[in-house]
């Protein structure tokens, strides 16, 4: 038994935090190449996956993942390269294929897609969707997207966009199929069609106790079982903020201003408390922070690997304001410290 370790990241660059205050915001460039640093490092240290997220706002440097992701593929040779997530609602499913198979071209067929929905709507009014369409763009931009993974010359007829009549979609991906994960903060419906189409799912778990998500896997087994899916096609992946030091009191300290800084960015547009302390330990007592040392974090990776039956976990970051070098050093705990504990606990499974 073998579980997978990866990362995520949504390339923030929100301000810095110094013993000193606030000072300037992370350039975006900067803030681009520290990712392909990053995607490196985690590639020499024989992480299996990088996941990169799509934002269109001020405080995350990344909107086009896929070219980032391609830089980094011709300065790698085994990571895994994926979106974290693509906003499959607000985009064309042709052109998501035909970019994500161009990468899987330049990484040698390391290239996955992890489609959803987004946490965030800013996309929808820049590309010129309509809100009032959410479920219905995404149901039939997913569809379509399958169809154009599954199938070279496409026939597709749906009332989001003009109707496709034998076509082809070039150039196609080295891979038989690129993985499509289906990525969901946790809604039973999302679980419920990963399950039907027999698509490997993706969990974001960035609150409460990860084993609650046992409810939402059953779905999805019983979603595949329903519709007689070929169980092999099944993967449960999951993603958490995390950070790892040296130490669990270096840890605790270094990530609570970068944890509650991003926190309250978002606090304060929609509408939740100012994080606390308290609220932080206890995410990382009993929730889905996974922060403290190797040893710690290990520990608490495979507690969720085991009682969710995972097969591939990745840790979030950085978070926020951290700095390029504490996440770098976080990796590089994460590659060398990380990994060996949990591959050891698993092969003996």
């Amino acid at each position: 038994m073998k579980i997978e370790l990866g990362i995520t990241s949504f390339g923030d660059n929100n301000r810095i935090h110094t013993p000193e205050g606030i000072q300037d915001k992370i350039p975006a460039d900067e803030r681009i190449r520290n990712i392909v640093e990053e995607i490196k490092l985690a590639d020499s240290l024989g992480l299996d996956i990088y996941g990169l997220g799509e934002h269109h706002r001020a405080d995350y440097a990344v909107s086009d993942p896929v070219t980032i992701l391609a830089a980094a593929a011709a300065q790698t040779s085994r990571i895994r390269l994926s979106s974290a997530v693509t906003v499959l609602s607000s985009d064309d499913p042709v052109r998501v294929y035909q970019r994500f198979a161009t990468l899987d071209a330049l990484s040698n067929g390391r290239a996955e897609i992890m489609a959803g929905r987004g946490s965030f709507i800013e996309s929808f009014p820049l590309f010129g969707y309509d809100l009032r369409d959410y479920e219905m763009l995404y149901e039939e931009k997913l569809d379509l997207l399958m169809a154009v993974n599954n199938n070279e010359r496409v026939t597709w007829s749906g009332s989001t966009r003009q109707p496709i009549e034998n076509k082809g979609v070039y150039p196609r991906a080295v891979q038989d199929e690129l993985p499509i994960y289906l990525a969901t903060g946790g809604t039973p419906e999302s679980s419920y069609r990963a399950g039907a189409l027999g698509l490997p799912i993706t969990y974001a778990i960035i609150g409460g106790n990860p084993l609650r998500f046992r409810q939402n896997i059953a779905v999805y087994h019983a979603a595949a079982d329903s519709h007689g899916v070929d169980k092999s096609r099944l993967k449960i992946a999951t993603h958490s903020w995390g950070y790892i030091a040296e130490t669990d009191e270096q840890a605790f300290q270094e990530y609570y201003p970068p944890t509650a800084a991003s926190h309250n960015v978002l606090a304060k547009e929609r509408g939740w408390p100012p994080y606390s302390e308290q609220a932080y330990m206890h995410e990382i007592e009993h929730g889905a922070l996974y922060v403290g040392s190797p040893e710690r974090v290990a520990q608490k990776i495979i507690d969720t690997a085991e009682g969710l039956g995972l097969d591939r976990f990745m840790i979030h970051l950085p978070m926020g304001s951290m700095t390029h070098d504490r996440t770098m050093n976080a990796i590089r705990l994460y590659g060398e410290r990380v990994k060996p504990i949990v591959d050891a606990y698993f092969a003996q499974k």
